[in-house]
Protein backbone atom coordinates (compact mmCIF):
# COMPACT_ATOMS: atom_id res chain seq x y z
CA UNK A 1 0.00 0.00 0.00
CA UNK A 2 1.27 3.70 -0.68
CA UNK A 3 0.12 6.47 1.84
CA UNK A 4 -0.42 10.10 1.01
CA UNK A 5 0.02 13.21 3.45
CA UNK A 6 -2.69 13.46 6.09
CA UNK A 7 -3.60 17.21 4.96
CA UNK A 8 -5.57 17.01 2.05
CA UNK A 9 -6.12 20.25 1.19
CA UNK A 10 -2.26 21.04 1.83
CA UNK A 11 -1.57 17.77 -1.09
CA UNK A 12 -3.98 19.33 -3.32
CA UNK A 13 -2.10 22.21 -3.50
CA UNK A 14 1.32 20.62 -3.50
CA UNK A 15 -0.10 18.39 -6.67
CA UNK A 16 -0.63 21.34 -8.75
CA UNK A 17 2.72 23.30 -8.34
CA UNK A 18 4.71 20.10 -8.66
CA UNK A 19 5.13 17.51 -11.16
CA UNK A 20 5.82 13.45 -10.87
CA UNK A 21 4.86 10.52 -8.40
CA UNK A 22 4.75 12.49 -5.13
CA UNK A 23 3.31 9.14 -2.81
CA UNK A 24 5.83 7.90 -0.18
CA UNK A 25 5.71 3.86 -0.56
CA UNK A 26 5.17 2.14 2.94
CA UNK A 27 4.09 -1.21 3.41
CA UNK A 28 1.35 -2.16 6.11
CA UNK A 29 1.47 -5.23 8.78
CA UNK A 30 -2.55 -5.42 7.93
CA UNK A 31 -2.12 -7.94 10.57
CA UNK A 32 -1.50 -5.86 13.43
CA UNK A 33 -4.64 -3.49 12.34
CA UNK A 34 -8.10 -3.25 11.95
CA UNK A 35 -9.77 -2.82 8.46
CA UNK A 36 -12.76 -2.13 7.81
CA UNK A 37 -14.09 -2.58 4.42
CA UNK A 38 -17.78 -1.11 3.37
CA UNK A 39 -19.08 -3.20 0.10
CA UNK A 40 -19.91 -6.32 -0.50
CA UNK A 41 -20.58 -6.50 -4.42
CA UNK A 42 -17.99 -6.55 -6.58
CA UNK A 43 -15.49 -3.33 -5.92
CA UNK A 44 -15.59 -4.60 -2.68
CA UNK A 45 -14.71 -8.24 -3.37
CA UNK A 46 -11.95 -7.17 -5.64
CA UNK A 47 -10.69 -4.87 -2.45
CA UNK A 48 -10.76 -8.08 -0.17
CA UNK A 49 -9.33 -10.05 -2.67
CA UNK A 50 -6.31 -7.64 -2.59
CA UNK A 51 -5.87 -7.44 1.04
CA UNK A 52 -6.05 -10.99 1.67
CA UNK A 53 -3.43 -11.78 -0.86
CA UNK A 54 -0.80 -9.84 0.62
CA UNK A 55 -2.20 -10.21 4.11
CA UNK A 56 -3.63 -13.75 4.72
CA UNK A 57 -4.15 -13.17 8.50
CA UNK A 58 -5.26 -9.47 8.18
CA UNK A 59 -8.48 -8.36 10.46
CA UNK A 60 -11.38 -7.01 7.83
CA UNK A 61 -14.57 -5.83 8.85
CA UNK A 62 -17.00 -5.89 5.95
CA UNK A 63 -20.27 -3.78 6.08
CA UNK A 64 -22.78 -3.99 3.35
CA UNK A 65 -26.55 -4.14 2.97
CA UNK A 66 -26.27 -6.99 0.04
CA UNK A 67 -22.97 -9.49 -0.46
CA UNK A 68 -21.75 -11.63 -3.40
CA UNK A 69 -21.46 -15.17 -2.74
CA UNK A 70 -17.89 -14.82 -3.06
CA UNK A 71 -17.31 -12.74 -0.18
CA UNK A 72 -19.38 -15.12 2.38
CA UNK A 73 -16.88 -18.01 0.75
CA UNK A 74 -13.98 -16.13 1.59
CA UNK A 75 -15.37 -15.39 4.92
CA UNK A 76 -15.44 -19.40 5.24
CA UNK A 77 -11.90 -19.59 4.66
CA UNK A 78 -10.30 -16.75 6.39
CA UNK A 79 -11.15 -16.72 10.16
CA UNK A 80 -9.50 -12.69 10.33
CA UNK A 81 -13.11 -11.94 8.02
CA UNK A 82 -15.85 -10.54 9.63
CA UNK A 83 -19.22 -9.54 7.73
CA UNK A 84 -21.75 -7.10 9.31
CA UNK A 85 -24.33 -7.19 7.02
CA UNK A 86 -26.41 -3.68 7.24
CA UNK A 87 -26.02 0.08 6.32
CA UNK A 88 -23.66 1.94 7.27
CA UNK A 89 -23.11 4.19 10.52
CA UNK A 90 -20.23 6.80 11.79
CA UNK A 91 -19.83 4.11 14.56
CA UNK A 92 -18.77 1.59 12.14
CA UNK A 93 -15.15 3.34 12.33
CA UNK A 94 -14.87 3.79 16.06
CA UNK A 95 -12.28 0.63 16.44
CA UNK A 96 -10.91 1.42 12.71
CA UNK A 97 -7.21 1.71 11.93
CA UNK A 98 -7.88 1.50 8.15
CA UNK A 99 -10.59 2.49 5.88
CA UNK A 100 -11.56 1.45 2.21
CA UNK A 101 -14.56 2.56 0.64
CA UNK A 102 -15.97 0.77 -2.13
CA UNK A 103 -19.63 1.26 -2.58
CA UNK A 104 -21.14 1.93 -6.39
CA UNK A 105 -22.56 5.15 -4.04
CA UNK A 106 -20.84 8.06 -4.47
CA UNK A 107 -22.35 10.22 -2.21
CA UNK A 108 -21.94 7.62 0.51
CA UNK A 109 -18.29 7.08 0.11
CA UNK A 110 -18.09 10.42 0.48
CA UNK A 111 -19.94 10.59 3.56
CA UNK A 112 -17.77 7.47 4.48
CA UNK A 113 -14.65 9.64 3.74
CA UNK A 114 -16.18 12.39 5.94
CA UNK A 115 -16.66 10.28 8.82
CA UNK A 116 -12.61 8.56 8.38
CA UNK A 117 -11.28 12.18 8.11
CA UNK A 118 -13.26 12.80 11.46
CA UNK A 119 -11.38 10.03 13.36
CA UNK A 120 -7.94 10.82 11.68
CA UNK A 121 -8.28 7.77 9.50
CA UNK A 122 -6.63 6.88 6.52
CA UNK A 123 -9.07 5.95 3.86
CA UNK A 124 -8.91 4.52 -0.01
CA UNK A 125 -12.01 5.63 -2.00
CA UNK A 126 -12.36 3.21 -5.17
CA UNK A 127 -12.22 4.42 -8.71
CA UNK A 128 -11.44 7.91 -6.87
CA UNK A 129 -8.18 8.71 -6.67
CA UNK A 130 -8.85 12.41 -5.32
CA UNK A 131 -10.28 11.00 -2.80
CA UNK A 132 -8.01 8.59 -1.64
CA UNK A 133 -5.51 9.11 1.66
CA UNK A 134 -3.79 5.89 -0.26
CA UNK A 135 -3.92 3.29 -3.01
CA UNK A 136 -3.84 0.01 -3.41
CA UNK A 137 -1.15 -0.86 -5.63
CA UNK A 138 0.09 -3.67 -8.13
CA UNK A 139 1.90 -6.36 -6.20
CA UNK A 140 4.82 -8.43 -7.41
CA UNK A 141 5.63 -11.36 -4.95
CA UNK A 142 8.46 -13.73 -5.36
CA UNK A 143 8.30 -15.50 -1.52
CA UNK A 144 9.46 -12.58 0.70
CA UNK A 145 10.19 -10.21 -2.08
CA UNK A 146 7.48 -8.08 -2.35
CA UNK A 147 7.18 -5.26 -4.98
CA UNK A 148 4.81 -2.50 -5.00
CA UNK A 149 3.88 -0.47 -8.35
CA UNK A 150 2.08 2.55 -8.21
CA UNK A 151 1.41 5.04 -11.15
CA UNK A 152 0.04 7.74 -9.00
CA UNK A 153 -3.94 7.04 -9.88
CA UNK A 154 -3.55 7.88 -13.25
CA UNK A 155 -3.52 4.23 -14.87
CA UNK A 156 -4.24 0.87 -12.89
CA UNK A 157 -3.91 -0.82 -16.31
CA UNK A 158 -0.58 0.26 -16.95
CA UNK A 159 0.33 -0.94 -13.20
CA UNK A 160 -1.31 -4.27 -13.93
CA UNK A 161 0.75 -4.50 -17.36
CA UNK A 162 4.05 -4.27 -15.58
CA UNK A 163 2.72 -6.96 -13.09
CA UNK A 164 2.72 -8.81 -15.90
CA UNK A 165 6.33 -7.87 -16.98
CA UNK A 166 7.65 -8.45 -13.77
CA UNK A 167 6.16 -12.03 -12.67
CA UNK A 168 7.80 -13.01 -15.83
CA UNK A 169 11.27 -11.54 -15.35
CA UNK A 170 11.77 -11.93 -12.23
CA UNK A 171 13.17 -15.59 -11.47
CA UNK A 172 10.99 -17.77 -8.56
CA UNK A 173 15.16 -18.60 -7.59
CA UNK A 174 14.77 -15.04 -6.11
CA UNK A 175 13.26 -16.54 -2.63
CA UNK A 176 15.89 -18.75 -2.35
CA UNK A 177 18.39 -16.08 -2.30
CA UNK A 178 16.76 -14.42 -0.06
CA UNK A 179 16.33 -17.17 2.28
CA UNK A 180 20.37 -17.90 2.27
CA UNK A 181 21.05 -14.30 3.04
CA UNK A 182 18.77 -14.44 5.93
CA UNK A 183 20.90 -17.03 7.07
CA UNK A 184 24.05 -15.68 6.56
CA UNK A 185 23.07 -12.63 8.46
CA UNK A 186 22.14 -14.77 11.31
CA UNK A 187 25.84 -16.49 11.37
CA UNK A 188 27.65 -13.22 11.30
CA UNK A 189 29.36 -11.61 14.03
CA UNK A 190 30.68 -7.97 15.13
CA UNK A 191 28.89 -4.66 15.35
CA UNK A 192 25.99 -3.20 12.84
CA UNK A 193 28.64 -1.80 10.63
CA UNK A 194 30.83 -5.26 10.18
CA UNK A 195 27.85 -7.00 9.49
CA UNK A 196 26.65 -4.19 6.35
CA UNK A 197 30.28 -4.12 5.19
CA UNK A 198 30.21 -8.09 4.91
CA UNK A 199 26.64 -8.52 3.92
CA UNK A 200 27.77 -5.65 0.60
CA UNK A 201 30.46 -7.86 -0.02
CA UNK A 202 28.21 -10.93 -0.50
CA UNK A 203 25.71 -9.28 -2.53
CA UNK A 204 28.19 -7.76 -4.48
CA UNK A 205 27.83 -10.13 -7.48
CA UNK A 206 24.19 -9.45 -7.73
CA UNK A 207 24.83 -6.08 -9.25
CA UNK A 208 28.16 -6.26 -10.47
CA UNK A 209 27.72 -7.61 -13.69
CA UNK A 210 31.64 -7.80 -14.26
CA UNK A 211 32.11 -9.77 -11.13
CA UNK A 212 35.33 -11.80 -11.35
CA UNK A 213 33.50 -14.79 -11.63
CA UNK A 214 31.48 -13.44 -14.51
CA UNK A 215 34.64 -11.87 -16.28
CA UNK A 216 36.17 -15.85 -15.94
CA UNK A 217 32.70 -17.41 -17.50
CA UNK A 218 32.80 -14.50 -20.53
CA UNK A 219 37.03 -15.66 -21.08
CA UNK A 220 36.09 -19.12 -21.11
CA UNK A 221 33.15 -18.91 -23.42
CA UNK A 222 35.11 -16.93 -25.80
CA UNK A 223 38.00 -19.30 -25.82
CA UNK A 224 35.98 -22.15 -26.57
CA UNK A 225 34.69 -20.41 -29.63
CA UNK A 226 37.75 -19.23 -30.96
CA UNK A 227 39.31 -22.83 -30.16
CA UNK A 228 36.11 -24.50 -31.69
CA UNK A 229 36.25 -22.47 -35.17
CA UNK A 230 40.00 -23.51 -34.70
CA UNK A 231 38.91 -27.14 -34.67
CA UNK A 232 36.61 -26.73 -37.36
CA UNK A 233 39.12 -25.23 -40.02
CA UNK A 234 41.50 -27.77 -39.18
CA UNK A 235 39.07 -30.29 -39.69
CA UNK A 236 38.19 -29.06 -43.08
CA UNK A 237 41.51 -28.96 -44.03
CA UNK A 238 42.48 -32.20 -43.28
CA UNK A 239 39.10 -34.11 -44.35
CA UNK A 240 38.90 -32.13 -47.50
CA UNK A 241 41.83 -32.92 -49.77
CA UNK A 242 41.23 -30.00 -51.61
CA UNK A 243 40.08 -27.22 -49.61
CA UNK A 244 41.73 -24.37 -51.82
CA UNK A 245 39.90 -25.59 -54.81
CA UNK A 246 36.65 -25.66 -52.75
CA UNK A 247 37.00 -22.28 -51.65
CA UNK A 248 38.25 -20.67 -54.73
CA UNK A 249 34.97 -22.62 -56.61
CA UNK A 250 32.33 -22.56 -54.04
CA UNK A 251 29.99 -25.14 -54.51
CA UNK A 252 26.32 -23.64 -55.06
CA UNK A 253 24.05 -25.31 -52.54
CA UNK A 254 26.98 -23.50 -50.06
CA UNK A 255 24.73 -20.79 -50.68
CA UNK A 256 21.50 -22.60 -50.09
CA UNK A 257 22.91 -23.47 -46.28
CA UNK A 258 23.84 -19.97 -45.73
CA UNK A 259 19.98 -18.86 -46.22
CA UNK A 260 18.64 -22.31 -44.65
CA UNK A 261 21.13 -21.53 -41.54
CA UNK A 262 20.43 -17.80 -41.24
CA UNK A 263 16.44 -18.70 -41.24
CA UNK A 264 16.66 -21.57 -39.15
CA UNK A 265 18.81 -19.60 -36.09
CA UNK A 266 16.24 -16.90 -36.62
CA UNK A 267 13.88 -19.31 -35.58
CA UNK A 268 15.56 -21.01 -33.06
CA UNK A 269 17.01 -18.05 -31.60
CA UNK A 270 13.92 -16.22 -31.02
CA UNK A 271 11.93 -19.51 -29.32
CA UNK A 272 14.68 -21.49 -28.34
CA UNK A 273 14.01 -24.67 -30.38
CA UNK A 274 14.11 -26.08 -33.96
CA UNK A 275 16.98 -25.25 -35.29
CA UNK A 276 18.44 -29.04 -35.34
CA UNK A 277 15.41 -30.63 -36.63
CA UNK A 278 14.54 -27.98 -39.18
CA UNK A 279 18.42 -28.12 -40.73
CA UNK A 280 18.63 -32.18 -40.41
CA UNK A 281 15.52 -32.52 -42.48
CA UNK A 282 16.71 -29.90 -44.95
CA UNK A 283 20.00 -31.72 -45.14
CA UNK A 284 18.50 -34.75 -45.47
CA UNK A 285 16.10 -33.61 -48.44
CA UNK A 286 19.41 -32.44 -49.79
CA UNK A 287 20.87 -35.44 -50.07
CA UNK A 288 23.65 -35.34 -47.22
CA UNK A 289 23.99 -38.61 -44.76
CA UNK A 290 22.43 -38.49 -41.17
CA UNK A 291 25.52 -38.77 -39.67
CA UNK A 292 27.23 -35.72 -41.61
CA UNK A 293 24.26 -33.85 -41.62
CA UNK A 294 23.63 -34.31 -37.88
CA UNK A 295 27.35 -32.96 -37.49
CA UNK A 296 26.79 -30.20 -39.57
CA UNK A 297 23.75 -29.00 -37.27
CA UNK A 298 26.10 -29.40 -34.38
CA UNK A 299 29.29 -27.32 -35.43
CA UNK A 300 26.93 -24.95 -36.75
CA UNK A 301 25.42 -24.57 -33.55
CA UNK A 302 29.06 -23.97 -31.72
CA UNK A 303 29.15 -20.62 -33.18
CA UNK A 304 25.66 -19.98 -33.30
CA UNK A 305 24.60 -20.67 -29.92
CA UNK A 306 27.98 -19.16 -28.67
CA UNK A 307 26.72 -15.89 -29.80
CA UNK A 308 22.99 -16.37 -29.04
CA UNK A 309 23.74 -17.20 -25.35
CA UNK A 310 26.45 -14.43 -25.05
CA UNK A 311 23.48 -11.96 -26.01
CA UNK A 312 21.10 -14.02 -23.21
CA UNK A 313 23.97 -13.16 -20.82
CA UNK A 314 24.36 -9.98 -21.53
CA UNK A 315 20.53 -8.73 -20.81
CA UNK A 316 20.09 -10.87 -17.74
CA UNK A 317 17.95 -14.39 -19.28
CA UNK A 318 20.21 -16.86 -17.74
CA UNK A 319 19.43 -18.66 -14.47
CA UNK A 320 22.47 -20.02 -13.41
CA UNK A 321 21.90 -22.34 -11.11
CA UNK A 322 19.64 -24.36 -14.05
CA UNK A 323 22.64 -24.03 -16.23
CA UNK A 324 25.27 -25.83 -14.05
CA UNK A 325 22.14 -28.24 -13.98
CA UNK A 326 22.08 -29.00 -17.48
CA UNK A 327 25.13 -28.41 -18.55
CA UNK A 328 27.70 -30.87 -17.51
CA UNK A 329 24.37 -33.93 -17.95
CA UNK A 330 24.22 -32.40 -21.29
CA UNK A 331 28.00 -32.89 -21.85
CA UNK A 332 28.20 -36.27 -21.54
CA UNK A 333 24.44 -37.16 -23.16
CA UNK A 334 25.93 -35.34 -26.19
CA UNK A 335 29.04 -37.70 -26.29
CA UNK A 336 27.37 -40.84 -26.32
CA UNK A 337 24.80 -39.57 -28.66
CA UNK A 338 27.21 -38.58 -30.82
CA UNK A 339 29.65 -41.78 -30.49
CA UNK A 340 26.31 -44.01 -30.94
CA UNK A 341 25.18 -42.35 -34.35
CA UNK A 342 28.72 -42.18 -35.65
CA UNK A 343 29.19 -46.12 -35.36
CA UNK A 344 25.33 -47.24 -35.26
CA UNK A 345 23.60 -44.70 -38.13
CA UNK A 346 20.56 -46.63 -37.98
CA UNK A 347 19.65 -46.24 -34.73
CA UNK A 348 18.21 -42.56 -35.04
CA UNK A 349 15.29 -43.68 -37.29
CA UNK A 350 13.94 -45.64 -34.02
CA UNK A 351 14.91 -42.89 -31.69
CA UNK A 352 13.02 -40.14 -33.59
CA UNK A 353 9.35 -41.30 -33.16
CA UNK A 354 9.66 -42.11 -29.41
CA UNK A 355 11.23 -38.40 -29.17
CA UNK A 356 8.29 -37.53 -31.30
CA UNK A 357 5.38 -38.86 -29.38
CA UNK A 358 6.54 -36.95 -26.42
CA UNK A 359 7.57 -33.40 -27.90
CA UNK A 360 4.31 -33.96 -29.32
CA UNK A 361 2.83 -34.06 -25.41
CA UNK A 362 4.93 -31.45 -24.37
CA UNK A 363 3.63 -29.20 -27.23
CA UNK A 364 0.03 -29.79 -26.15
CA UNK A 365 0.98 -29.00 -22.47
CA UNK A 366 2.67 -25.65 -23.11
CA UNK A 367 0.18 -24.87 -25.62
CA UNK A 368 -2.60 -24.75 -22.73
CA UNK A 369 -0.32 -23.43 -20.03
CA UNK A 370 0.13 -20.69 -22.44
CA UNK A 371 -3.43 -19.78 -22.17
CA UNK A 372 -3.94 -20.56 -18.29
CA UNK A 373 -3.90 -17.34 -16.06
CA UNK A 374 -3.82 -19.47 -12.86
CA UNK A 375 -1.10 -19.11 -10.53
CA UNK A 376 1.99 -21.60 -11.35
CA UNK A 377 2.89 -23.33 -8.27
CA UNK A 378 6.46 -23.91 -7.22
CA UNK A 379 5.44 -27.64 -6.88
CA UNK A 380 4.97 -28.42 -10.43
CA UNK A 381 8.52 -27.32 -11.78
CA UNK A 382 11.20 -30.40 -13.03
CA UNK A 383 13.06 -31.46 -10.37
CA UNK A 384 15.54 -33.90 -11.90
CA UNK A 385 17.17 -31.50 -13.92
CA UNK A 386 20.14 -33.20 -14.60
CA UNK A 387 18.64 -36.51 -15.52
CA UNK A 388 16.79 -34.27 -18.33
CA UNK A 389 19.89 -32.27 -19.45
CA UNK A 390 21.45 -36.08 -19.89
CA UNK A 391 18.44 -37.41 -21.98
CA UNK A 392 18.06 -34.04 -24.20
CA UNK A 393 21.93 -34.12 -24.88
CA UNK A 394 21.49 -37.92 -25.82
CA UNK A 395 18.82 -37.47 -27.94
CA UNK A 396 19.57 -34.18 -29.81
CA UNK A 397 23.00 -36.15 -31.13
CA UNK A 398 21.30 -38.99 -31.85
CA UNK A 399 18.18 -37.16 -33.52
CA UNK A 400 20.37 -34.74 -35.02
CA UNK A 401 18.18 -32.09 -32.86
CA UNK A 402 16.09 -31.68 -30.20
CA UNK A 403 17.76 -30.22 -27.15
CA UNK A 404 15.64 -27.68 -27.45
CA UNK A 405 12.30 -29.32 -28.02
CA UNK A 406 12.93 -31.63 -25.03
CA UNK A 407 14.49 -29.32 -22.71
CA UNK A 408 13.49 -26.09 -23.49
CA UNK A 409 9.60 -27.77 -23.51
CA UNK A 410 10.08 -29.26 -20.63
CA UNK A 411 11.08 -26.35 -18.53
CA UNK A 412 8.10 -24.24 -19.64
CA UNK A 413 5.68 -26.87 -19.43
CA UNK A 414 6.89 -27.54 -15.54
CA UNK A 415 6.39 -24.35 -14.85
CA UNK A 416 9.46 -22.25 -15.14
CA UNK A 417 10.15 -18.62 -17.03
CA UNK A 418 9.76 -18.98 -20.48
CA UNK A 419 12.44 -16.12 -21.19
CA UNK A 420 15.05 -17.47 -18.36
CA UNK A 421 14.51 -21.12 -19.64
CA UNK A 422 15.45 -19.82 -23.13
CA UNK A 423 18.57 -18.04 -21.99
CA UNK A 424 19.73 -20.98 -19.82
CA UNK A 425 18.86 -23.52 -22.63
CA UNK A 426 20.45 -21.67 -25.53
CA UNK A 427 24.21 -21.03 -23.16
CA UNK A 428 24.08 -24.37 -22.12
CA UNK A 429 23.48 -25.91 -25.68
CA UNK A 430 26.87 -23.98 -26.67
CA UNK A 431 28.70 -26.48 -24.67
CA UNK A 432 26.77 -29.45 -25.77
CA UNK A 433 27.02 -28.52 -29.34
CA UNK A 434 30.53 -28.19 -29.05
CA UNK A 435 31.48 -31.85 -27.36
CA UNK A 436 29.09 -33.43 -29.78
CA UNK A 437 30.71 -31.64 -32.75
CA UNK A 438 34.26 -32.56 -31.47
CA UNK A 439 33.30 -36.67 -31.45
CA UNK A 440 31.83 -35.87 -34.79
CA UNK A 441 35.01 -34.98 -36.35
CA UNK A 442 36.72 -37.98 -34.91
CA UNK A 443 33.96 -40.18 -36.03
CA UNK A 444 33.20 -38.79 -39.22
CA UNK A 445 34.66 -39.28 -42.43
CA UNK A 446 32.75 -36.57 -44.63
CA UNK A 447 32.82 -34.93 -48.55
CA UNK A 448 30.14 -32.23 -47.32
CA UNK A 449 31.71 -29.48 -45.60
CA UNK A 450 30.01 -26.74 -48.20
CA UNK A 451 26.71 -27.81 -46.20
CA UNK A 452 28.65 -27.30 -42.89
CA UNK A 453 30.21 -24.04 -44.01
CA UNK A 454 26.67 -22.70 -45.34
CA UNK A 455 25.35 -23.74 -41.88
CA UNK A 456 28.01 -22.40 -39.50
CA UNK A 457 27.66 -18.82 -41.47
CA UNK A 458 24.22 -18.20 -41.76
CA UNK A 459 23.21 -19.25 -38.08
CA UNK A 460 25.85 -17.24 -36.74
CA UNK A 461 24.92 -13.98 -38.72
CA UNK A 462 21.39 -14.33 -37.32
CA UNK A 463 21.56 -15.71 -33.64
CA UNK A 464 22.41 -11.58 -32.12
CA UNK A 465 19.11 -10.56 -34.18
CA UNK A 466 17.57 -13.56 -32.64
CA UNK A 467 18.40 -13.12 -29.73
CA UNK A 468 17.46 -9.61 -29.40
CA UNK A 469 13.83 -10.58 -30.88
CA UNK A 470 13.29 -12.69 -27.90
CA UNK A 471 14.03 -9.97 -25.44
CA UNK A 472 11.18 -8.49 -26.71
CA UNK A 473 8.84 -11.08 -27.23
CA UNK A 474 6.08 -11.65 -24.84
CA UNK A 475 6.18 -14.78 -22.52
CA UNK A 476 2.64 -16.01 -23.96
CA UNK A 477 4.01 -15.53 -27.46
CA UNK A 478 7.36 -17.84 -27.20
CA UNK A 479 5.22 -20.42 -25.68
CA UNK A 480 2.57 -20.76 -28.48
CA UNK A 481 5.27 -20.55 -30.54
CA UNK A 482 7.09 -23.66 -29.07
CA UNK A 483 4.02 -25.24 -28.91
CA UNK A 484 2.70 -24.52 -32.56
CA UNK A 485 6.52 -25.55 -33.72
CA UNK A 486 6.66 -28.89 -31.28
CA UNK A 487 3.41 -30.03 -32.57
CA UNK A 488 3.91 -29.26 -36.19
CA UNK A 489 7.12 -30.99 -36.30
CA UNK A 490 6.30 -33.88 -33.78
CA UNK A 491 3.08 -34.80 -36.02
CA UNK A 492 5.31 -34.74 -38.89
CA UNK A 493 8.31 -36.80 -37.80
CA UNK A 494 5.69 -39.63 -36.51
CA UNK A 495 3.73 -39.76 -39.42
CA UNK A 496 6.84 -39.87 -41.91
CA UNK A 497 7.81 -43.06 -39.51
CA UNK A 498 4.92 -44.94 -40.78
CA UNK A 499 4.20 -43.79 -44.20
CA UNK A 500 7.20 -42.06 -45.95
CA UNK A 501 7.00 -38.11 -46.57
CA UNK A 502 8.73 -36.89 -49.70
Amino acid sequence: MTLLPRDNSLTNIQDEKQEGNQLFPVFLKLNNLHTVLIGGGNVGLEKLTAVLNNSNHARVTVISREFLPEVHTLAAQYPGIRIVQKSFTDDDLNDADIVIAATNDSELNNYIRNAAHDRKLLINVADKPELCDFYLGSIVQKGDLKLAISTNGKSPTVAKRLKEVLNQSLPAELDTTLQQMSELRNTLEGDFAEKVKKLNNVTAVLVEPKATSRKNFIWLIWSTIIVSLAIGITALYLKEPNFKTFVSGIDPLFYYFLGAGFLFAMIDGAIGMSYGVTSTSFSLTMGIPPAAASMGVHLSEVLSCGIAGWMHYRMGNINWKLFKLLVVPGIVGAFLGAYILSSLEHYAMYTKPVVSVYTLILGIVIFRKAFNTQKKKSADKVKRISLLGLGGGFIDAVGGGGWGSIVLSTLIAGGRSPRFSLGTVKLSRFFVAMVGSITFIAMVNGNNWHSVAGLVLGSALASPIAAKISNKISAKTIMVAVSVIVILISIRSILKFFVPIP
